[in-house]
């Protein structure tokens, strides 16, 4: 196996690069670290980033961890949305620093430039993730370290301080230029992607924390499929395309209920069996005029059709399709959510640190 110098977390954005690149231009040889979850990574773009850049990137699949870390009310709090900025950067950099000896690594790197991003790259936040993350003593941020303490790496004369960078603030500018006179052969956009900062994402992300004692990266995965529907604590997806109803056939685990319109075209639907959501048989006829609805040919029938339902052995339900039905289903809206969301990762917080969780 290779060994590196450094370890350094990789977003695909432009800072992760010249974060990297800056190190390496002092003959240090670095490993990138791409995490990947239901909410952020972009591994399809890994080749890519190797050849246009010429970095070594590691692609991890963080999604599980994340999830629990998620459910269980972050430390550090929420930002907008569901994004817990700060507990997000401690959870990568413990992540990176548990892999140090397996690469013979010696420090941690970030892209991280002091006051660019409002909720984890104040210059407080910055000091709060150093101190609770495992990297206090291995950290080393090259485009913003003359801003900031001296790190024993630059102690110790394995990184000259002399050519790190003291950028600041939200300007693009210092970074554009010093990709200028690296002459990176593309300028990434800002990284940005994590759908947790997402009105669109999180408001289908919502009711999965409110009905799931214990969710798990498979249901948020499922969560960024095709049209999704809540009845209470019912769930179903709905597929909207080819492409959306080959991913639910994808995603499917082995107690959901599948849907699909028998006699005319229409998608396919998926019903995840959360703890104690009851699909009795009158909630499964609803669901199937529901899902029938979206089939133009059965909807303008106008009368009963039959929906195959089940999981591997799929049995027929006759129904009337129906946009109303007595269960409601109803598309999550994040402005209903908004309001619960402190009191809800608050509660799950408490109930993780009494062990109740």
């Amino acid at each position: 196996m290779k060994r590196y110098d450094a370890l350094s977390l990789f977003s695909g954005g432009l800072d992760s690069v010249l974060a990297a690149r800056t190190l390496m231009d002092q003959g240090l040889s670095v490993l990138c670290l791409h995490f990947v979850s239901p909410f952020f990574g972009k591994p399809g773009r890994l080749v890519h980033w190797r050849e246009a850049f010429g970095l070594d990137i590691l692609a991890l699949d963080v999604g599980q961890e994340y999830v629990r870390m998620l459910s269980d009310g972050p430390a550090h709090g929420l930002g907008k949305f569901l994004n817990p900025c700060i507990d997000c950067k401690i959870f990568m950099l413990d992540r990176a620093v548990a892999l140090l000896p397996e690469y013979g690594a010696k420090f941690v790197a970030t892209g991280e430039v002091v006051g660019q991003r409002p909720m984890s790259q104040r210059l407080d936040a910055l000091h709060v993730i150093r101190r609770d993350s495992v990297a206090r003593e291995v950290l080393l941020r090259p485009l913003c370290a003359k801003r900031l303490p001296v790190t024993p790496m630059e102690q110790s004369g394995l990184v000259d301080r002399e050519r790190l960078h003291a950028m600041s603030g939200r300007s693009r500018k210092e970074q554009l230029e010093l990709a200028g006179r690296m002459g990176l052969p593309e300028v990434p956009t800002p990284a940005g992607g994590c759908m947790l900062t997402e009105m669109e994402s999180v408001r289908r992300y919502f009711p999965i924390f409110i009905h799931h004692p214990e969710p798990g990266a498979t249901d948020f995965e499922l969560a960024n499929i095709g049209r999704q529907y809540w009845a209470g604590p019912l769930w179903l997806t709905i597929g909207r395309n080819q492409s959306d109803n080959a991913r639910l056939e994808a995603a499917l685990a082995e107690n959901d209920l599948v849907f699909k319109v028998r006699d005319h075209p229409g998608p396919l639907a998926l019903a995840r069996r959360l703890p104690g959501a009851v699909w009795d048989e009158a909630a499964i006829r609803d669901a199937a005029a529901f899902v029938a609805s979206f089939s133009p040919k059965a909807r303008l029938a106008g009368k009963e059709t039959a929906v195959s339902v089940g999981g591997a052995a799929m049995s027929p339900v006759w129904a009337v399709p129906a946009r109303e039905t007595p269960l409601s289903w109803r598309e999550p809206a994040w402005d209903e959510a908004a309001g619960d969301k402190a009191a809800l990762f608050a509660a799950r917080r408490r109930n993780r640190e009494l062990g109740l969780a």
